[in-house]
């Protein structure tokens, strides 16, 4: 967790991301606050190529991959943020595969809400490759999860659209102009 908002440091508003809204490497939904508005645990800067990792109950696959600037996340995930950006890709895949998910999810304790520490989220081993191989893999990965970052997110702003249309079409307030052959 490399950066946390404070209070010397906070925003005047804040589009947060929540353990709820993140699954299996999707923000389905992020929420605008005020900063004096936002909920407790909106604490954490994440940046454009962090992997956040959900905490609480890990076994939900509360993951993914940031893509866009300007997001806050709960306290809930771990942020883990590569040393150089060629390594994104890797951190994200390996972070979050499915054996560290379910890794994750058998180390959690508490009875209400079973989680892990950040700690134990840094201390997930992995093969070290050396510089040029991981260097390649980003290369070649980084296009990849762009565009999944991209995907993700025209699906969201299709679903807000179908959202507002759909109820004006059903009852017939929106007119639909007639196909042609």
């Amino acid at each position: 967790n490399p950066e946390s908002w404070t209070k010397g440091n906070s925003p005047t508003a804040i589009e947060y991301i929540d353990l709820a809204n993140t699954k299996w490497g999707k923000i389905e939904a992020t929420q605008s606050f005020a900063w004096k508005d936002a909920p407790s645990r909106a604490q954490r800067i994440v940046r454009p190529g962090d992997t956040i990792v959900g905490t609480v109950r890990p076994g939900n696959g509360s993951f993914a991959l940031i893509g866009d600037d300007g997001l806050t996340g709960s306290t809930g995930f771990a942020v883990l943020r590569p040393k150089k950006a060629t390594y994104e890709g890797y951190v994200y895949l390996w972070a979050t595969r499915k054996e560290n998910i379910d890794r994750l999810a058998h180390l959690a304790d508490g009875a209400a809400y079973p989680a892990v520490s950040p700690e134990i989220v840094l201390g997930t081993q992995c093969i070290v490759l050396c510089d040029e191989l991981v260097e390649q893999f980003g290369n070649l990965s980084k296009s990849l999860l762009i565009r999944a970052v991209a995907n993700e997110h025209e699906s969201r702003t299709l679903a807000i659209i179908r959202n507002t249309l759909l109820p004006k079409l059903i009852p017939g307030e929106l007119p639909v102009p007639e196909a042609r052959s």
